[in-house]
């Protein structure tokens, strides 16, 4: 019987036949998307590969022949059509997905309102910091009116620990002139009691941000399913409120 060109049931090569642990759909449920390359995503979207290369073959094939994500973005999908083992399927999922991008960055961000307690923070941003396994240190950064502008990834630690410095820590809101930043980060253990490393680093970037005139005010820790806001308990300021 003639195996149908593109059928991948019986490819030595296919991701099948990876470790389940290798496999880039695994790896992204498991771990997050922001581990992957962009071949990997990729992959992820295209599912499956052709006779003799598997979708991440497939996948660093168009990357190298395209020069990259951002020039493959800008095919169109006759074009896409044309690189070996894409066909028109493949081109229109591929397409489709630039096209999604390129709107959500089109759309102007939600009016959010004004930022009322820790707990409005929690809720945006529980979901982000959910079942991650390094610890990643967050600016949220708001205008005079309490509102997010917009919030960024200052540093991944390891699993025990995040260093944070008070350079990087105010880069992104000195550059979108923010009044005020609220810091966030996580704990892996689940358990969001700030440590001693956590109120060090918090009572420095207090002090750095009322000499450059950025207010922080907040830092919220959260773990599995609860916070501690240190404004709250009144441990902003060298653990005196």
């Amino acid at each position: 019987m003639k195996i149908p060109k593109g059928f991948t049931h019986k490819n030595p090569h296919g991701m099948r036949n990876w470790p389940v642990n290798e496999r880039p759909r695994e790896r992204l449920i498991k771990e997050g998307p922001e581990i992957l390359s962009d071949a990997h995503l990729l992959a992820v979207i295209l599912r499956t590969g052709t006779r003799g290369n598997s979708a991440v073959d497939l996948s660093r094939i168009m990357l190298k022949k395209t020069g990259g994500i951002g020039p493959l973005g800008l095919l169109e999908i006759s074009e896409l059509s044309l690189i070996p083992g894409i066909g028109p399927a493949k081109a229109a999922q591929i397409k489709a997905v630039f096209e999604l991008s390129r709107r959500i960055h089109s759309f102007p961000p939600p009016k959010r309102g004004k930022i009322l307690s820790s707990k409005d923070l929690f809720r945006m941003y529980s979901s982000f910091f959910k079942n991650k396994k390094k610890e990643i240190f967050k600016a949220v950064l708001l205008n005079g009116k309490h509102q997010i502008i917009k919030d960024f990834i200052i540093s991944q630690g390891s699993l025990n620990s995040s260093i944070v410095h008070p350079r990087e820590a105010f880069n992104p809101a000195i550059r979108e002139s923010a009044a005020a930043v609220v810091f966030m980060h996580n704990h892996p253990s689940g358990d969001p009691s700030p440590s001693s490393q956590d109120l060090e680093t918090t009572h420095r970037l207090v002090k750095v941000g009322d000499l450059i005139g950025i207010k922080v005010l907040d830092h919220i820790i959260i773990g599995d399913g609860k916070y501690v806001s240190l404004n709250d308990r009144r441990l902003l300021k060298d653990g005196r409120g």
